[in-house]
């Protein structure tokens, strides 16, 4: 390949995944995509494979499912309906199924487990532990 192939494609693929970062909100394809690049969907999908580790809808669906993650932890007030809205998503039922494919849960158990992990103390387990143990606290001396 082309000193000059070489170095388009791998601008093509950089810019391609800043749109992909910048706007995985929007309805994207590929399609889509590579038209606003002045590409093809094959050249888009040439400049995945040779320079990235996913290919475009591996791209487009982590960045969406991080920022739903990011939004059901930071955001407890937004109804997971919105935040599959907010993500990229028309339909919420698809948001789920996509959001469990990738987490294993469902986006409220999600949401409902790491609000557990967050409100318990960091060494309560220790403490369970040193109190049965019969161990006071107070330094050895």
């Amino acid at each position: 390949m082309r000193p000059n192939t070489l170095a388009a494609r791998r601008r093509l693929y950089l810019l391609a995944r800043l749109i992909v970062a910048r706007h995985y909100r929007r309805p994207l394809t590929l399609a889509v995509l590579a038209g606003a690049l002045a590409s093809s969907p094959r050249q888009l999908q040439r400049a995945y494979e040779q320079f990235g580790d996913m290919t475009f809808s591996e791209d487009l669906f982590a960045r969406r499912m991080a920022a739903a993650a990011q939004l059901l932890i930071e955001q407890r007030a937004i109804p997971v309906s919105d935040v599959a809205r907010l993500v990229g998503y028309r339909h919420r039922s698809h948001f789920a199924a996509a959001f469990r494919r990738r987490y294993g849960l469902s986006p409220a158990r999600f949401r409902e487990k790491r609000s557990e992990v967050a409100s318990a103390p960091a060494n309560d387990h220790l403490k369970q532990h040193d109190l049965r143990a019969g161990w006071s606290g107070r330094a050895c001396g």
